[in-house]
């Protein structure tokens, strides 16, 4: 019996360690327990930090620009002169140009020496007539002329004024003309003492945001020269797409955060009433609606924010509280309806829920759990209803 005993004992010790190893296993899993608390849903997207109103200054006639001093972030008051513009210099003439300018001027000197003759002529004429005139009146009053040939001398005087005044208009007609044609060949300098410039003044106190050019040069009415705005009026403008756009209310909270400083309160302000189509960077092109977010906090408190500086904005657009919430790690999807695991004496067990508001973090419970049960956050493709489970804890 001995010698059956021991090989008996063996076979016995060996079934029960394969019975053992093959032996299905608690799934060891993480979990969590259902509770009550604060849920606060957020809308997160990129945004730029914008002063409210930027005043362009431009050029107001063409001329030549001088250099300006400013630099952005200098600070200037209303009725401050910014910049300074002068006459431009004359264009250069070619050859050819020059030429028709040369024959121009000579012309128009002929013409003023003709008009010049013309006018000698005609005070001429008008010196006859004048003593003729006198001499008719003379022989009309001793009765030895006949009324109308007084009147005729009386007719030809006054025709002589009138050829005098006439030729020297238009002796001043033909100097002008030469001076115009001379103006052409003339060497213009605007640099000069004769040059005349005038000074372009700020309507705003506040800073400089940016300046087009700083050196000298010859601009264009209505040409840019630089921007002016006042950087206590600074605003947040942000992109949302339109099916956010509808859950913001204004006057909802918001954080301004991602620019490098603290995070800032904000509330919102206007949302526009027009979506405008802008193509995403996987091209795909989605309706946007923008949003402008008023800061809450005084310009010490966010003296290094900038206009054009990129910002995270985080809008409120619900907040509940004291209510039952479930990690989102422990929702999945089965079929149309949300699912979780639910740790149940050692056993998974599959439970169809109802969420309602959710967040990167928790989702708030409607319906199908309990306050207090144990959920399995993420879920392997291992678990399946029915199956032993072992929490590892949270």
């Amino acid at each position: 019996m001995r010698r059956y005993l021991i090989p008996a004992i063996a076979g016995a010790a060996t079934l029960a360690l394969l019975i053992w190893a093959f032996a299905p296993r608690a799934i060891e899993v993480e979990t969590a327990t259902i509770t009550r608390s604060d849920l606060a849903v957020d809308i997160e997207v990129e945004g730029v930090a914008r002063i409210r109103e930027v005043f362009v200054v431009s050029a107001p006639i063409a001329g030549r620009l001088q250099r300006i001093a400013l630099h952005p972030g200098d600070e200037v008051t209303a009725g401050d002169s910014v910049a300074r513009i002068g006459p431009a210099a004359p264009a250069l003439l070619d050859s050819r140009s020059r030429a028709v300018a040369e024959a121009t001027v000579a012309a128009a000197g002929a013409a003023v020496d003709l008009a010049r003759a013309q006018l000698a002529q005609a005070e001429a004429a008008q010196e006859f007539a004048a003593s003729e005139a006198a001499r008719s009146r003379a022989l009309f009053d001793r009765a030895t002329l006949s009324r109308r040939v007084l009147e005729n001398a009386i007719l030809a005087e006054r025709t002589a004024v009138s050829a005098v005044a006439s030729a020297r208009a238009n002796l001043a007609v033909r100097e002008r003309e030469l001076e115009s044609a001379s103006a052409v060949l003339a060497d213009g300098d605007a640099t000069g003492a004769e040059a005349c410039c005038i000074d372009i003044v700020t309507p705003v106190s506040g800073r400089i945001l940016r300046v087009a050019t700083e050196d000298e040069q010859v601009v264009q009415p209505g040409v840019p020269i630089l921007e002016i705005g006042n950087s206590d009026n600074l605003q947040v403008e942000v992109d949302l797409l339109s099916r956010d756009a509808v859950r913001v209310t204004a006057g909802a909270a918001a954080t301004i955060t991602g620019w490098g400083g603290p995070d800032l309160p904000a509330r919102v302000e206007r949302i526009e009433p027009a979506a405008v189509t802008k193509v995403s960077a996987l091209g795909i092109e989605e309706q946007r609606v923008g949003v402008i977010l008023s800061l809450a906090v005084s310009t010490a408190d966010r003296q290094a924010l900038g206009h054009g500086f990129r910002v995270l904005a985080r809008i409120r657009v619900w907040e509940g509280r004291d209510i039952p919430v479930i990690p989102v790690g422990a929702l999945f999807r089965d079929g149309a309806d949300w699912a979780c695991f639910v740790l149940a004496q050692g056993r998974a067990d599959l439970r169809r829920i109802r969420i309602g508001q959710r967040n990167e973090d928790v989702a708030q419970v409607l319906d199908g759990l309990r306050e207090g049960e144990t959920v399995v956050l993420h879920p392997s493709d291992a678990v399946s209803a029915g199956v032993r489970l072992r929490s590892l804890g949270p």
